[in-house]
């Protein structure tokens, strides 16, 4: 393996394959990402519903590793439309894996839960890295 990256062509780096995820990002404070996307979204007269994917990083260098945290949001308003969801899900600890899909009269969307995570994870380690998944924490 080549040298490791420095925490900062890492956090470049997650910034370029976040954006090419469809995250929008910014930087938080002490060397951490922030990231979130809108997967699913329905309205209509009567109300609506929601569904975000949140997730943050943030580089210990002295340890050389990296803090991923994530969460899905849904949020719902009024008489959110009637929808159609399929969702096909698997956890071990705190790595939930699958998909979630949903088809309402107003709007919809598809929603992968680990995506981001193993992309996150495979330029962590690419890069000298070690990745670590904390849960029980909001991104």
């Amino acid at each position: 393996m080549a040298d490791a990256l420095s925490a900062q062509d890492l956090l470049a780096d997650l910034r370029e394959q976040a954006a090419m995820l469809g995250l929008s990002v910014r930087d938080g404070a002490h060397r951490e990402l922030l990231g979130e996307v809108a997967s699913i979204g329905a309205k209509w007269w009567l109300g609506g519903r929601k569904v975000n994917y949140k997730m943050a990083c943030r580089l210990a260098e002295a340890e050389r590793r990296l803090h991923f945290r994530e969460a899905v949001v849904e949020k719902s308003w009024g008489i959110p439309p009637p929808t159609l969801t399929v969702e096909k899900t698997t956890v071990s600890g705190w790595k939930r894996s699958g998909e979630r899909t949903d088809v309402s009269l107003g709007g919809g969307g598809k929603l992968d839960y680990a995506r981001v995570r193993e992309a996150v994870e495979r330029a962590a380690v690419a890069a000298g890295w070690r990745f670590q998944l904390e849960g029980g924490r909001m991104p």
